[in-house]
């Protein structure tokens, strides 16, 4: 057993995870870059688990493959303020190379 302190990045996101699905269930999840230190196995494990979540998820994150993945729903944060981007993630790819 390792304090965690010593652990690298993508190992104290494993900790974490594995912590939220061993406490009692929460209504909702905010991950903030949740994607970050992990190889892309641990993060298409992360998006599966998320879809299979009951509750709702609050997600910021620069990843394409689990926003495409996990969201239902995309909200970007611009200069002037937080708005919905009907169409999800292509529709907001396509709005950015106009």
């Amino acid at each position: 057993v390792r304090p965690v302190a010593s652990l690298s990045g993508g190992q104290k996101s494993r900790v974490a995870f594995a912590q939220m699905t061993i406490c009692p269930s929460p209504n909702f999840y905010i991950l903030d870059e949740p994607t970050n230190h992990l190889d892309m196995e641990t993060i298409e494990a992360l998006g599966c688990a998320l879809n299979k979540f009951k509750g709702g998820v609050i997600l910021v994150s620069h990843d394409e493959r689990l926003i495409r993945t996990v969201c239902r729903e995309l909200w970007v944060c611009e200069e002037r303020g937080v708005r919905r981007v009907d169409g999800g993630f292509d529709e907001y790819k396509h709005v950015l190379h106009e």
